[in-house]
């Protein structure tokens, strides 16, 4: 390959009309057999669209998180406003539109988590992970009916007995791995623990946090043979979150008005989620073309919300000129309740087949077949009190004796289901030369009914991508089709709290157009991707999101449309490891009973960030890597079940800088000799993290309150944590 020098400031591909094809290819056509796009890896995928994700880089990374998703952040097609929730938007999407898979078996998050700090761990354990697959949008048909993104997490097979560990001021893991000597066996156990009390301490309020996170997760391979083999996956995790608020103080506003909001608490939120995924699979590989896999899987996920708390506040001014706090304040309060309990169970079974009938061509073919349990009671209400009587007020005169007592709002429900869900897809793949261009071609549909609603959708997809033969090194790609968001217990669940059978999938018509550009730099290798990309949506439910929670209408009357340009510089600034810039602007639109066009609570517009590693020269075993993220303010600040054509307000941008520094002491590729105790160890580091570097006030959400005097609603900012020095030890034996 020819080593070209360009700009770090350039942004965008070289006009493809300048470039010239290379000489004497074509008679070299005829002796190539095989047409390679990637190097052939565990998790090997044939989807254009895919991204992969180094699983080293993502367990290194500095996240309170501590999981995958920190990463993931860091792409241009990737947003969050909040560094304690492992949930991320895409592309104008919401937390509830991303596809997540372990071993290619879709896996489930939390429902009823309301408060980023209730979430806790990921349940993709870093430790456990070979390979990241992640698709923005665009992805093969394999994939199932989610409307924004697909996540493929492969587990590793250790090779023999290995034990590594981690801990830190916010929890620890331990993971074994053992290996037969033959390798017929192998098996690999791993349990975290955390708890973010010291972070959350940082959230500059008098709150008493007991947060705690604790999981176990199991994979477990047994080859028979050299065709036949079978695993297992066991995952099992309880998230506890107790809080006691008693006092907060937040000024807000502006230079010219500045109000500072005192709130004193009653009251406490209890809340506990535990969720349990068991997985056994199948894997024959009669011969090199074929592949036949049957997974069967079961998942159940025990929910309960339980909170009562009583708020009081007073609203203080200031005086413009003196800056002295005037005489008189405003002031009200508000009781929130809430006693959910939410029981889910799904399990079912999966057959997948492949068959390769030479190098260049896959086809496959999958059916599944999913059997669901939900069962839901919720009862949640609001009460806002100013001047002694409650708002809304069913009468006008404040001192009438007679009136109804009228909650803000109140969700109440009892609702239990067991319907089935049936899918199946086909994809065809081929890669092949075109005069002296390679060729890739990967096209498909699936299928999907839900008995529940009774609605069949049929979701036809493809990728076309094509590699000039040009000096420069450059792939053109385009992918698109028809992807639906099939609905479960979130979108069917109305604003009364009732499951609305007459619910269908929201759909979304995608066309994405991307390039990437591979040169060097420095005698150092780069690759510039730039991706633009258009969905037209129908069929929509407005939602609200409260926190990081999305709360649904449960009704198909809106439609919108997203575009966007993605572009992403990755490569070694630094020889020997990898690191990236990442910039998107991007928009997103909804019209509600074709009302006109406003802003989603997702519309994201421009975000900038960047992932970046490095060493000193003399001495490598000192590193340091470095997050940075800077994203404008989501338009979803406005009061819950607000009319959002009369109110909208955005939130502040969200700004971030994460710091991971560490001193290697142990590295498994020194060769040198270690005697006595530190001979056992493999590897051994010790880390500091410093997060949120810089120590600036994010904003998550806005909490509303009232005032007695003008009934003035005021959004007082939900803040997020701030900085936090964490010190981490490594080890591997």
């Amino acid at each position: 390959m020819k080593k070209l020098v360009l700009p770090l400031s350039l942004m965008v591909p070289v006009l493809i009309f300048s470039q010239n094809r290379k000489k004497d290819t074509v008679d070299r056509v005829t002796d190539i057999e095989e047409v390679v796009f990637q190097k052939k890896v565990i998790g090997k995928t044939n989807d254009i669209t895919n991204v992969k994700i180094s699983a080293k880089d993502a367990k290194g990374i500095a996240t309170i998180g501590g999981g995958i998703e920190g990463l993931l952040k860091t792409l241009p097609s990737v947003n969050s406003n909040t560094e304690l929730s492992s949930q991320y938007m895409v592309r104008g999407g919401n937390y509830d539109e991303n596809l997540i898979y372990i071993n290619d078996i879709e896996i489930y998050r939390p429902f009823l988590i309301r408060n980023s700090q209730q979430e806790g761990m990921s349940i993709i354990n870093p430790d456990m992970v070979s390979t990241v697959n992640f698709s923005a949008g665009g992805f093969e048909p394999k994939y199932g009916d989610k409307m924004s993104s697909a996540l493929n997490i492969y587990y590793r097979e250790p090779e023999k007995f290995e034990l590594s560990g981690e801990a830190s001021l916010i929890g620890g893991r331990l993971t074994a791995g053992l290996a037969s000597k033959n390798k017929k066996l192998t098996a690999l156990f791993s349990g975290r623990y955390r708890n973010t009390n010291l972070v959350l301490n940082t959230l500059n309020e008098d709150t008493d946090f007991n947060p705690t996170y604790w999981d176990f997760q199991s994979y477990i391979n047994y080859h028979l043979n050299d065709k036949f083999s079978m695993s297992f996956i066991g995952y099992y995790s309880k998230n506890d979150y107790e809080m006691i608020p008693k006092a907060k103080s937040v000024t807000f506003g502006s230079l010219q008005q500045p109000i500072t909001v005192n709130i004193g608490y009653g009251g406490r939120e209890q809340d506990m989620y535990k969720n349990m995924m068991g997985t056994f699979s199948l894997n024959y590989k009669p011969s090199d073309q074929w592949k036949f896999t049957l997974d069967s899987f079961a998942y159940q996920n025990r929910e309960k919300e339980y909170y009562s708390i009583a708020s009081s506040y007073e609203i203080q001014t200031f005086d413009l000129v003196t800056g002295a706090p005037n005489p008189s304040f405003d002031g009200g309060g508000q009781i929130e309740h809430a006693r959910n309990d939410l029981f889910v169970r799904t399990y079912g079974t999966q057959f997948r087949a492949k068959f390769s009938p030479n190098i260049n061509t896959d086809i496959e073919v999958g059916f599944k077949y999913e059997k669901e349990n939900l069962n839901d009671n919720t009862n949640e209400w609001k009460l806002v009190d100013a001047a002694g009587y409650s708002i809304p007020r069913p009468i006008d005169d404040p001192r009438g004796a007679s009136g109804d007592l009228e909650l803000f709002y109140q969700i109440a429900g009892k609702n239990k289901i067991t319907p089935s869900r049936l899918s199946a897809y086909a994809q065809y793949s081929q890669k092949f030369y075109w005069g002296a261009s390679k060729v890739f071609v990967n096209a498909g549909a699936r299928v999907s009914n839900w008995s529940f609603n009774k609605e069949t959708i049929f979701s036809p997809r493809f990728q076309f991508a094509i590699k000039p033969d040009w000096d420069t090194d450059m792939l053109f790609k385009l992918s698109g089709g028809i992807y639906y968001q099939s609905p479960f217990y979130k979108e069917i669940k109305d604003l009364d709290g009732n499951f609305n059978s007459n619910i269908k999938s929201q759909r979304s018509m995608q066309l994405i157009l991307a390039n990437d550009y591979e040169f060097y730099m420095y005698d150092r290798p780069f690759k510039l991707t730039t991706e633009a990309y258009y969905k037209k949506m129908d069929d929509l439910i407005p939602y609200y999101m409260d926190n990081v929670r999305i709360r649904y209408s449960g009704k198909n009357n809106a439609s919108g449309y997203a575009y966007g340009i993605d572009t992403r510089l990755f490569g070694e600034f630094v020889p020997g490891v990898d690191s990236w810039l990442s910039a998107s602007y991007a928009r997103v639109y909804e019209s509600i009973d074709g009302r006109g066009n406003i802003p989603r609570p997702t519309d994201q517009r421009f975000r900038f960030a960047m992932f970046y590693q490095d060493y000193m020269p003399k001495f490598p075993s000192m590193r340091v890597n470095l997050t940075l993220v800077y994203a404008m303010g989501l338009p979803n600040g406005a009061p819950v079940f607000s009319d959002p054509y009369q109110y909208q307000r955005t939130l502040p941008a969200y700004k971030r800088v994460d710091l991971g520094l560490s001193k290697v002491f142990i590295d498994s590729k020194d060769k040198k000799k270690r005697y006595g105790f530190w001979g056992n160890f493999e590897e051994l580091t010790l880390g500091v993290q410093v997060f949120n570097a810089f120590n600036i006030n994010n904003t998550v959400a806005n909490q509303w309150i009232t005032d007695y005097n003008s009934s003035v609603m005021y959004p007082v900012p939900v803040r997020l944590t701030g900085r936090f020095f964490n010190v981490k030890l490594e080890f591997k034996l």
